[in-house]
């Protein structure tokens, strides 16, 4: 959590205060004016983030009374009723902040011990699927559809359409949804997809288990939690740079 977050948060309590008075003493029922349209939109926009950042996401346990007299004093520039200083103030929302980063790295530590207890729950139960190979590095893979062109190696450029999810089905990433395969040197990305590409034919279609260690590892990726078993549906389109590759597969 950052504290410009915390400090900009505040700014909630003016559509906050409003909810906690009753129709007729701050509250309104409609928006007449353009001062109301712009004094609702931004008390919403502060609102739906401050909860998303501060309550969602590092469920804090406030008092919404005391947060709006905070606020309400300082935006009024009442410093006869000030209860804290600006000292205290910076001190006890870097304790605050500390709190928070520390109660996220545990959650976070038991999330990625769990996920891997999954994944390995599932390769060993999923390596027995039938048409499913397993490699020594633990890739697993099945073949959706035989491609009969070039193997792309270690210095080929190539063009790929893809689906990544995770073990749950959620999707992460997808150039079929963006309409545009990629293109990118087969060195360039993961472990996993780098071994999954030198094992496939120009035209093929595979689905692909990807452990974590040959993924992202113990790292958090956005969308992608850590220690996450990747899942995906590639399909090799083309080698891009054919003159690069001495691999031909073989009809």
């Amino acid at each position: 959590m950052k504290l410009k977050t915390i400090a900009v948060a505040g700014i909630l309590s003016l559509s906050l205060t409003a909810c906690l008075e009753p129709i007729g003493q701050g509250t309104k029922s409609s928006l007449q004016t353009d001062k109301d349209r712009f004094s609702y939109a931004l008390g919403s926009h502060f609102g739906v983030q401050a909860h998303a950042q501060l309550i969602a996401r590092d469920s804090l346990d406030i008092d919404l009374n005391v947060f709006i007299q905070g606020f309400k004093e300082r935006f009024n520039q009442d410093s006869a009723k000030y209860l804290m200083n600006d000292s205290i103030i910076f001190v006890t929302l870097n304790e605050l902040s500390q709190k928070a980063q520390e109660e996220r790295a545990k959650k976070d530590s038991i999330a990625a011990e769990e996920a891997l207890a999954t994944q390995k729950a599932f390769l060993e139960k999923n390596k027995t699927q039938e048409g499913v190979v397993t490699t020594a590095s633990g890739l697993q893979y099945k073949v959706l559809k035989e491609g009969t062109g070039e193997i792309p190696n270690d210095s080929s450029i190539v063009s790929v359409h893809y689906t990544g999810t995770l073990l749950d089905g959620k999707k992460f990433d997808s150039s079929v949804d963006r309409g545009k395969p990629m293109e990118f040197p087969v060195r360039a990305v993961i472990p996993g997809w780098t071994e999954m590409l030198k094992l496939m034919k120009t035209g093929s279609k595979v689905q692909a288990w990807i452990p974590s260690e040959l993924g992202y590892g113990a790292r958090k990726m956005s969308a992608i939690p850590a220690n996450s078993l990747l899942v995906f549906e590639m399909e090799l389109l083309e080698i891009k740079a054919p003159e690069a590759t001495n691999t031909k597969a073989k009809k």
